[in-house]
């Protein structure tokens, strides 16, 4: 198949046959999971254009304590999983993460820490000269489970070098989760789409991690999400619509056909859209997101989901609910 010819299809029958895949590979089961994403500094030295949460004043960074409170609060409202994601922040070496890390499992045995993301890593080893390899086996040891697949954007370097250039490139963004794979670390992977990318860099960056999952199957989910402008050096940007929204999603479920998740992004689109999105190639609701920052801080406005407001979501659209670990393992069914 021409895959570029997708992009030219009328949306319906792109979301007929994204949603056929699904019934085959998922049936009517629609999973999610209860977490919270702690964006432990704002202080970040890639200061990407598309960013509005990165320090341009009042940097923070959070004690241990601060995210172990945070924690402890997302666990007692049900969280199985936590992402710890920040800015490049060159005051904070690995040690600092070993010593959360291992914090954490010894407050919180039960958890899963998704945390950190390729750029974080990529950033680690050249701050302490040392490969992906020792950093992620390190992090590892200290209690990290899996990556979260964060800083991807658009795995085009044409485009990474214009709005974020101080960013890893997209070789080592694949090369880190290469390597997380090779260490039996699971990850997702992701895309930011809706800037300056064109439909052939949406294409080249399915096809990039495509490559990668028939390689290594070391990816359990991908997770497209719209760009907001608001508050970022790309604020003239107008914001992408829910059709380009679906579209996009649509052609992700049929080219990644080595890939049985596909998440709906509630976070960017709404609860409306995101349960359009269940026939538009998603068959994962995402997550409860207890707590975020980053969306936060373009200006949207942004309030955690409620397990029951999710379970309806997915009910009304005549699925069958079911909660997940990170693993995509079901824990209970509603």
């Amino acid at each position: 198949m021409d895959y570029s010819e997708l992009f030219n299809l009328p949306l319906p029958t792109l979301g007929k046959m994204a949603n056929e895949i699904v019934e085959r590979e998922c049936g009517r089961v629609v999973t999610f999971v209860v977490d919270a994403t702690i964006n432990y500094t704002n202080i970040c030295a890639s200061k990407c254009k598309f960013c509005a949460f990165y320090a341009r004043k009042d940097g923070f960074t959070l004690t241990h304590d601060q995210i172990l409170e945070r924690i402890a609060k997302a666990v007692s409202a049900g969280a199985t999983q936590i992402m710890l994601q920040g800015g490049l922040n060159p005051e904070l070496g690995i040690e600092w993460f070993e010593s959360l890390f291992s914090k954490i499992k010894k407050a919180f045995p039960g958890i899963h820490l998704h945390s950190l993301s390729p750029p974080e890593i990529v950033f680690l080893s050249k701050l302490e000269g040392l490969s992906y390899e020792e950093i992620l086996e390190r992090l590892k040891k200290a209690g990290l489970d899996s990556l979260p697949g964060g800083g991807a954007e658009i795995l085009v370097d044409r485009i990474r070098k214009r709005i974020s250039p101080r960013k890893c490139s997209s070789d080592e963004w694949i090369e880190v989760m290469r390597t997380a794979h090779k260490l039996g670390m699971p990850t997702t992977a992701t895309m930011v789409f809706g800037h300056i990318e064109e439909d052939e860099d949406i294409l080249e960056h399915l096809l990039k991690i495509k490559e990668l999952q028939s390689e290594t199957n070391g990816f359990t989910a991908f997770i497209p999400w719209t760009f907001h402008p608001g508050n970022t050096e790309l604020d003239f940007i107008p914001k992408v619509g829910a059709t380009r929204y679906l579209r996009v999603l649509a052609i992700s479920r049929i080219v990644l056909d080595n890939f049985r998740n596909i998440q709906a992004s509630w976070l960017s689109q709404g609860f409306e859209i995101a349960k359009l999105s269940l026939f538009f190639g998603a068959n994962d609701f995402g997550g409860t997101l207890l707590e975020e920052s980053v969306i936060r801080a373009t200006g949207k406005e942004f309030r955690p989901a409620r397990i029951e407001e999710i379970v309806e979501a997915i009910r009304s659209v005549g699925k069958i609910p079911a909660r997940r670990d990170t693993y995509y393992r079901i824990l209970e069914y509603y």
